[in-house]
């Protein structure tokens, strides 16, 4: 456990502060405090994060606790609530907002690159919604640990920099401990946010948002004939590659609505989030999804309709003329199929271990896929057991056991090894770049799950910390940690996650 004290007093600027989004419009956001605790203790500070971030990890250590829950608001720091909209499973809601979430203030990182800094927890805003603005501990672990192995996967994704407990408790169907959780990320603008303005007719205001993403994100866009089309085209590439990322590990979002989907394209949001076990493109995780909008298979196309209410907004910037404008947004759209076939033909074809291109290689990957999904496959097991079948025909024997009918895969196998074949790569050589794809450790829901009931009940956080450890290394083989990479056993399997608020 990483508890440190609260402490008394004012701290001192332990983060380095530049802040943009407050020089916008005052009709962007409200200002807002974060609303003092009875008694916080930092769980865990992302050391290596702070870091990277140029913060003064000394001065975190001391007054941590006290930023962390919003008791002390740091040197520098300009709290806000962002103001922004969203489609909510297809149904439009004008405002949204920071309901529970007051972004401190920006830094910009050892690399140059600016990131935001956010309390989620931290007491009520304008945009509360009736609500009170806080956090349980079981939603903040479950975003530390899955937004840290989503990065330490591969895949962009907002950070987490500290977890803090409260010391009160929120009242949900019962009462839990209170805690705040910090993010890091590229930004916090979502295509809600241009839904916002356009909802209002307030189209100065969605040309002032265009115009700050493009220069905060997308610079290499202000050369462009059409930088509003580019931004668009941009945004449309980011997500296209993400949701690929996601399919890649079994992942499954759960709330892909417009207030969910960032423009700069990281993952955000870990609330009904979950991976996959046994493979089924249908599967659903979030309790509040009843009808399978965001199920596993869904999310590419739920990825172009939200990158269509994002054009909606930003058509009358395309070109003066209206049949012009829809034309070159819809253009726009068209592509994004094609783009996100590609990344996840070619993350697909690097999970079966394959180099090259060639026609037929999609029909391998869906033969394989339909052979997972009838056989109950793991998907992350199948993927990894087949480097060892890459290596040596006798690995064959391992990724048979995953199947309930082990004698269906020999004529796919034998597909297989004739594609490769026609590659010039040698077998370790090919199960090694395997092994670098296929993780062999993901944030298992149960262990998530058993994380979180260890730390409620009992204020255990070994539990929460070893699944920290193991996840940050997926790709690498850990025999001494070889449970946290099995499948749940009869009466572990998690089959409803739920949304955070």
């Amino acid at each position: 456990m990483n508890y440190v004290p609260p402490q008394s007093g004012s701290a001192t600027a332990p983060l380095p502060f530049d802040n943009s989004y407050t020089r916008l419009p005052a009709n962007f956001y409200a200002r807002v405090e974060p609303t003092s605790v009875a008694e916080p203790w930092l769980i865990k500070l992302n050391r290596p994060l702070a870091e990277e971030l140029g913060l003064d990890i000394a001065a975190l250590e001391r007054d941590g606790a006290a930023i962390f829950s919003g008791n002390t608001v740091p040197a520098g720091a300009e709290p806000l609530a962002m103001a922004y909209a969203g489609h909510q499973f297809g149904t439009f809601v004008p405002q949204l907002g920071d309901g529970r979430a007051i972004l401190l203030g920006e830094v910009v990182d050892r690399n140059g690159k600016r990131r935001d800094i956010q309390l989620k927890g931290a007491g009520q805003t304008p945009y509360s919604r009736r609500g009170d603005g806080r956090a349980a501990l079981g939603p903040v672990l479950r975003e530390y640990i899955v937004s840290e192995a989503m990065h330490a996967l591969g895949v962009p994704t907002t950070r987490a920099l500290a977890a803090t407990v409260t010391g009160q408790p929120v009242y949900r169907e019962q009462i839990l401990p209170g805690a705040v959780f910090t993010r890091v990320a590229s930004s916090h603008i979502r295509v809600g946010t241009f839904q916002f303005f356009a909802a209002r007719g307030d189209m100065d205001s969605v040309k002032t948002l265009a115009d700050y993403v493009i220069d905060r994100h997308y610079p290499e866009l202000k050369a462009d004939e059409n930088p509003y089309l580019g931004l668009l085209k941009a945004v449309a590439e980011r997500q296209a590659a993400l949701i690929a990322r996601w399919l890649h590990i079994g992942f499954i979002h759960g709330v892909m609505n417009t207030d969910n989907m960032t423009i700069s394209g990281e993952t955000i949001d870990f609330g009904p989030c979950a991976f996959m076990d046994a493979y089924d493109p249908k599967k659903v995780f979030s309790s509040i999804d009843q009808f399978g909008r965001y199920a596993y298979a869904n999310q590419p196309a739920i990825g172009q309709w939200n990158l269509a209410r994002l054009a909606e907004t930003l058509v009358t910037l395309f070109d003066p003329t209206a049949d012009v404008a829809v034309n070159l947004a819809n253009d726009a759209l068209g592509e994004y199929g094609t783009i996100f076939q590609n990344h996840w033909l070619d993350g697909m074809r690097r999970k079966i271990g394959l180099s090259t291109a060639e026609d037929g290689d999609l029909e391998l990957v869906q033969g394989l896929l339909a052979l997972m999904h009838k056989g109950g496959a793991d998907f992350t097991l199948a993927f990894r057991a087949l480097a060892s079948s890459a290596e040596n025909a006798g690995g064959d024997v391992e990724f048979a056991k995953l199947f309930q009918e082990p004698e269906a895969l020999s004529p796919w196998l034998e597909d297989w090894r004739r594609r490769l074949e026609r590659e010039a790569r040698q077998p370790a050589e090919r199960a090694a770049a395997m092994r670098a794809v296929n993780p062999a450790f993901i944030p298992r829901n149960h262990r998530v799950e058993q994380a979180i009931e260890a730390a409620i009940e009992n204020a255990d956080f070994s539990l929460f910390e070893a699944l920290l450890d193991v996840t940050s290394r997926p790709y690498e083989d850990q025999p001494g940690h070889a449970a946290y990479a099995a499948p749940p056993q009869p009466g572990e399997e998690v089959l409803q996650t739920f949304c955070g608020t």
